[in-house]
């Protein structure tokens, strides 16, 4: 087992490289999987690739096929061997391994045809065992994998080897665990149509390759990396065996990091350089750690826990603990637009100009009531001119059998007013959903008749929020209509439409998510849409004075450390979030968001977030109250120019 020698590094039990971004990241591995292609064709021998499926590896698939066609990188000697199949599918089913990799690579290089392999999907239950041996020989054929492409799941899961995998087991049939089931329903238009079942390469077959990076993005993944990267191997957590791999490397992002005890907890490993932030971090940690109010903490608490030398430059527990908790305190308001005619000095939102321009960006409609409904009840009854901008129309998010029923009653409106045009399309409506089935393509009128549906949600959503329902847009962008779930790219139009909302409306505040998102999720998109936006109006005297806020996004909440504005909410408010949320019908059995945590219904999912922040507060010996929404300051930085 290879051990990090470094002082930051010493609670990781194998090399993990924290790149400046996910393109950094993707740029070292493709500069490997290069590198050895053209070492292996100049002496006239193939290179084999392990590949993996989902969104984490699409970009570096995007970077080998750009440098495909820019540099003359050749896959003509290149054999591949993805990892991992869903049973019952062909390479013809929109979500299937075979098709993703035709359109992600395959089909965008000089590969040969023969040379691609993924395990069969359509093997007969009594002759998946022989499919599977057949797959691992064909590997031994091929010399063995050279480089091996991993992702992460949220269960630990490497390919599909689930909780429970060990390392000596090899390709075969699964079982899928119910949250990766979840994490795949939007892809297949409903979790009900998610197979229950996958062939993958085993956790043994995977340890053979001779050199593995495994690639990983997003807040979502940072708790079970960090387990990963620093627990002994337990079939708990089936990536933690590659700890025993003698050359393989973690390549994450920042956010992806974030759990790393070096990243979250760095005065646990070595010395400190003691900031405002970081000292914010460190106390408010030691009080939830404790399980003790801020205002009640000890000397001993900071000695115990690696942080005397925090003691030691600020005099002693009683100060600290009062600092830390006034700054906490002061990130509290009930006034998120800024409290008019009062003093904001500790305030987190300016008092003028009142009343505020206030822009909130949803990606999809209803992360923004999931997200900061109560907020926005606020914002509104406080008398500022609130637009809600839906940036995508949430068209395939919405079930067939929510369809269905909006088809049926338009049609038996149109009956009841004889045939007619109207009749005539809800019947072409119901043709068209019978044709395509569970498993095929909308077509333009039917993701057209969806996004309907999602607006008259949102709609009312919006009135019971008291947001004025003409203050609600629909924007539509684009790069949402021309795709599907992990597989959007974003494109001039779809920044040109936010640019030109951001010059109508010259907001005072932005209220936006996605921020530490995967990078090929809706709400990281959407919010480099925004970034690209606002670079349109670097010398806007507008965006001088705008404050953007950052909501979590569905699914998670700010850590306390990261708040800089707390809404508190009270039961009669966050009933009525709670009612908002109830309007968006067809979201009732969808995840919030392909990184939601947890199950169940998105309200009771909204419910104990929001209880929860509240909770974290009344913990550190702050008010009580039913429920918080949580928000963090964002600096906008314009790219060089």
């Amino acid at each position: 087992m290879m051990m990090a020698a470094a002082e930051i590094t010493q609670r990781e039990r194998m090399p993990v490289r924290i790149c400046a971004s996910a393109e950094a990241a993707i740029a070292e591995a493709a500069d490997a999987v290069e590198r050895l292609i053209r070492e292996r064709a100049a002496a006239g021998r193939a290179t084999v690739l392990g590949l993996a499926t989902g969104s984490t590896p699409v970009g570096l698939y995007r970077e080998l096929v750009r440098r495909h066609r820019e540099e003359g990188l050749s896959f003509a000697r290149v054999v591949t061997f993805n990892l991992d199949e869903y049973h019952g599918l062909g390479g013809a089913h929109p979500e299937s391994y075979r098709r993703f990799m035709q359109e992600q690579l395959f089909d965008h290089v000089d590969i040969a045809a023969e040379n691609t392999h993924v395990p069969d999907g359509r093997a007969p239950r009594d002759k998946v065992f022989a499919a599977c041996r057949a797959y691992e020989e064909a590997i031994r054929a091929a010399g063995g994998i050279d480089i091996q492409i991993l992702g992460i799941g949220r269960t630990g899961h490497i390919g599909f080897n689930e909780p429970g995998s060990g390392p000596d087991c090899r390709t075969r049939l699964v079982t899928l665990d119910s949250l990766t089931r979840r994490d795949a329903a939007r892809d297949f238009l409903g979790e009900e149509n998610v197979p229950r079942h996958a062939v993958t390469m085993g956790i043994g077959t995977i340890l053979e390759a001779r050199r593995i990076f495994l690639l990983a993005w997003s807040e979502a993944k940072a708790g079970v990396l960090a387990r990963a990267v620093a627990e002994r191997p337990a079939e708990a957590v089936p990536a933690s065996f590659l700890q025993g791999h003698r050359d393989c490397v973690f390549l994450l992002d920042p956010a992806a990091a974030g759990q790393l005890t070096r990243v979250r907890h760095p005065w646990l490993v070595g010395p400190v350089a003691w900031d405002a932030a970081l000292t914010r971090r460190a106390v408010l940690w030691l009080a939830r750690k404790t399980g003790k109010a801020l205002l009640k903490l000890v000397d001993e608490d900071y000695a115990e826990n690696g942080m005397a030398d925090l003691l030691t430059a600020h005099g002693s527990a009683y100060h600290l603990n009062i600092a830390v908790f006034n700054e906490t305190q002061h990130t509290i308001t009930g006034w998120p637009g800024g409290k008019p005619d009062a003093d904001d000095s500790h305030r987190p939102e300016r008092a003028l100009p009142y009343p505020k321009r206030v822009l909130v960006l949803a990606p999809e409609p209803m992360d923004d009531v999931y997200c900061m409904g109560g907020t926005l009840h606020r914002l509104a009854n406080q008398g500022h001119a609130v637009t809600v901008a839906c940036l995508t129309s949430g068209n395939l998010a919405v079930p067939d059998t929510d369809l269905r029923r909006a088809i049926e009653l338009l049609g038996e409106a149109a009956a009841g007013r004889g045939a007619g045009p109207e009749h005539a399309h809800a019947a072409d409506l119901q043709r068209q959903l019978e044709t395509k089935g569970a498993f095929g393509e909308d077509s333009r009128d039917i993701r057209r008749l969806k996004a309907l549906i999602r607006r008259g949600e949102a709609r009312a959503s919006s009135r019971l929020l008291g947001v004025d329902v003409s203050g609600v847009r629909f924007l539509d962008l684009p790069f949402y209509e021309a795709g599907r779930y992990r597989r959007f790219r974003t494109g001039e139009d779809d920044a040109a439409a936010v640019a030109a909302l951001l010059a109508e409306i010259r907001p005072h505040q932005v209220f936006a998510t996605g921020f530490g998102h995967d990078p090929l999720s809706v709400p990281a998109l959407c919010f480099t849409v925004l970034h690209e936006a606002l670079e349109r109006h670097r010398d806007a005297d507008w965006l001088c004075a705008c404050n953007i806020w950052l909501y979590r996004g569905p699914g998670a909440e700010w850590e306390p450390q990261e708040v800089d504005m707390a809404v508190p909410l009270s039961p009669d408010e966050f009933e009525n979030k709670l009612h908002g949320i109830y309007q968006h019908q067809t979201q009732r059995s969808q995840s919030p968001s392909p990184e939601k945590n947890g199950s169940g219904n998105t309200w009771n999912l909204a419910s104990k977030l929001n209880r929860a922040a509240a909770r974290t507060y009344d913990g550190l010996g702050l008010a009580e109250y039913e429920a918080i929404e949580c928000f963090r300051r964002w600096r906008f930085q314009m790219s060089a120019s």
